[in-house]
């Protein structure tokens, strides 16, 4: 099947705060106690401690300019899909990651303000719309059988060219599928669209050339054997218009990928939340938010949008991975990079 990424949120929220601070004992020792004084001090000289107070500034400033089109009906939205993609493994996830239910809820809103904020500043034009409906294809749905041999996917293909139908499709599955996770289900996988990075990019070729019904007459080769490919349903591409709130969301979804993008986000949004540093010794902590940087290429801007993330990572996974990978790894994989390390740390 599909591999499962957690998201990776941005920024790294502490249970500390670093402002406020004063002589309330932060833990004793037979040498002496630690105070919040002595903490902060020590906190304020790290790169990390600097890292906090940067993301800190920056959700305050998010959550006056946009708090209120983050609502908590759509945090949670978003945690249950999570939650219920992971199944039994969620809570283990979050712990493996150091996170509990609470804190990975806060990382959510966070990332979506940061994403209103990105539509807010992020202008797209009819160029970058007619440069992303080239790579696109409509959200489709299809069934696959995977075999390790060539012949055997061939035999598939002679039985389907005397019964194409779906219960045909279906019994074949059952039979002759390595794909654990999809053979008792007639093949069936969720559905998908260009922007997919799960699925090999050769499975998803082909798939995208079927029409509702038809299947691959040629065996479709991966790294994990061999695919029939029946397509159980393809609303045909249609046209730029129709499709252009799609666009622009995938559009978006890019640029929360791109660190050029989200780094001149940033800047704006923090310059428009008039931030004032009060301690000396942290004066220069947003240094490196100070002014916008060229994209490397004419993917990303604060006027022009980032390039379609379509074929990025496209042969990452296959429709065949295996139910049983381990999902521990999952949050290695970011959907924003840590916003205030969208420019490599630049303040420090």
């Amino acid at each position: 099947m599909r591999k499962k990424w957690l998201l990776s949120i941005v920024g790294v929220l502490l249970a500390v705060t670093l402002a406020g601070c004063g002589n309330k004992t932060v833990a004793t020792t037979s040498g002496g106690n630690v105070t919040q004084d002595d903490y902060y001090n020590e906190m304020k000289k790290s790169s990390s401690g600097k890292q906090v107070l940067q993301q800190l500034i920056l959700n305050k400033v998010l959550e006056k300019e946009y708090g209120d089109k983050v609502s908590k009906a759509k945090v949670n939205k978003q945690y249950n899909s999570y939650k219920s993609q992971y199944g039994s493994s969620f809570s283990s996830v979050l712990s493996q990651n150091d996170m509990t239910a609470s804190s990975f809820k806060q990382n959510l809103r966070s990332n979506l303000l940061l994403e209103q904020a990105v539509k807010d500043n992020v202008k797209i034009s009819n160029a970058d719309l007619k440069k992303q409906w080239k790579s696109y294809e409509p959200k489709v749905t299809v069934q696959h059988i995977l075999v390790a041999k060539k012949d055997t996917a061939e035999t598939i293909i002679s039985e389907l060219k005397k019964d194409n139908s779906a219960a045909n499709f279906k019994k074949l599955a059952k039979k002759y599928s390595t794909d654990t996770s999809t053979k008792s289900d007639a093949g069936k996988l969720p559905a998908f669209d260009s922007t997919d990075t799960s699925l090999d990019s050769t499975f998803k070729k082909a798939a995208f050339k079927l029409k509702t019904n038809d299947y691959t007459t040629t065996p479709v080769k991966t790294q994990y054997g061999y695919h029939v490919i029946r397509m159980i349903k393809n609303p045909g591409k249609g046209t730029m218009k129709s499709h252009e709130a799609t666009l622009k969301a995938q559009i978006y979804a890019a640029d929360m990928q791109d660190s050029t993008v989200l780094h001149n986000v940033i800047v704006k949004v923090l310059k428009k939340g008039n931030v004032q540093i009060k301690d000396n010794d942290l004066k220069d902590v947003l240094s490196g938010y100070t002014k916008t940087t060229k994209a490397s290429s004419s993917s990303a801007s604060t006027t022009s949008s980032s390039d379609s993330a379509t074929e990025a990572s496209s042969s990452e996974s296959s429709s065949s991975d295996s139910s049983s990978e381990s999902s521990s790894s999952a949050a290695s994989e970011s959907s924003s990079s840590a916003a205030t390390s969208s420019s490599s740390s630049a303040a420090e």
